[in-house]
């Protein structure tokens, strides 16, 4: 009788939190160096944060983000920020130098995430300086952009005092990163590409459909977000090892199909953290690896 009764208690207990565990608002998809999942940034000061930012990067090698929410509810905003820098890793690997502001609009709470290279400079009390002095008096006044971009200009002065690396010459068509982030995708995009090829090989014959199966995996790439080199890139290895395999009679064909040919292969390819859920967009940007501890500091207006 005490075992059912517990069991049953166990079972009304996974019932009843389950839901509020699964509640979790998710890690929005870093699609720029500013992503307003709230509307309230207007285009014009969108470009000038971006803009801001790219060059800062180029200059000084460190990242900074800026994120809006609605709300960050049930979860502190402690808590999802250290999600969204686990996910994003601003900042370039090793040198851990990122920085993310962070605003849950309907929340009234904001916080400076800062990456472990930064702690010296962007320490915990300058950050809650920057909130309380910089950006929370505009914020109480519905000046939401005027707190924002004075808030990144003030994070940007404190960090052009730490020595830090110089950034790296990149390259205008990979973003840092890019060819690590290939890993992300190449489940989905193999059996697409078995299946895509599988389908079309009975119709089309083995290199036409080879042909036309890479290029269909080269414009879903890139569709995805991948950058244009490397979306061509995955293209080709799509349609080299279709190609290849079926010529040594591997491969599978989509469920309820049989056919005198088959396709195979395996590569790589991955997108950047890209959604259409955000109101901005910066081509080839994306996280370079940072990490972070929970350095930083929070506030409310």
């Amino acid at each position: 009788m005490r075992a059912s009764l517990l069991a049953a208690l166990l079972c009304w207990l996974v019932a009843a939190f389950a839901p509020m565990a699964g509640a979790q608002v998710a890690v929005p998809q870093l699609t720029g160096r500013v992503v307003d999942q709230t509307g309230t940034l207007t285009p014009e000061a969108t470009a000038r944060l971006e803009q801001k930012l790219k060059d800062f990067e180029a200059r000084k090698g460190s990242q900074i983000a800026v994120l809006l929410v609605p709300t960050t509810q049930p979860e502190a905003i402690e808590q999802f920020a250290i999600r969204v820098a686990e996910a994003w890793k601003i900042g370039r690997k090793k040198v851990d130098d990122g920085a993310i502001l962070l605003v849950a609009k309907n929340d009234r709470k904001l916080r400076i995430e800062v990456g472990y290279g930064l702690e010296g400079a962007l320490n915990d009390v300058t950050a809650k300086r920057i909130i309380d002095e910089i950006i929370t008096p505009r914020f109480k006044n519905s000046d939401f952009s005027g707190g924002i971009e004075a808030g990144v200009d003030r994070m940007i002065g404190v960090i052009d005092g730490e020595k830090l690396p110089a950034p790296e010459p990149q390259h205008e068509w990979a973003a840092p990163e890019s060819f690590d982030q290939l890993s992300g995708w190449a489940i989905p995009l193999l059996f697409g590409t078995l299946f895509v090829n599988g389908f079309l090989q009975p119709m089309l014959g083995r290199t036409a459909a080879s042909a036309l199966t890479g290029g269909l995996i080269a414009i879903a790439a890139w569709a995805f977000g991948l950058v244009w080199f490397l979306a061509l890139l995955a293209g080709l290895a799509a349609f080299v090892l279709t190609l290849v395999m079926d010529l040594f009679g591997g491969g599978a064909m989509p469920p309820g199909r049989r056919g005198g040919g088959s396709s195979g292969g395996s590569w790589s390819s991955g997108g950047s953290s890209w959604s259409s859920g955000s109101s901005s967009s910066s081509g080839g940007f994306s996280g370079g690896g940072g990490s972070f501890g929970g350095g930083g500091a929070s506030g409310s207006w």
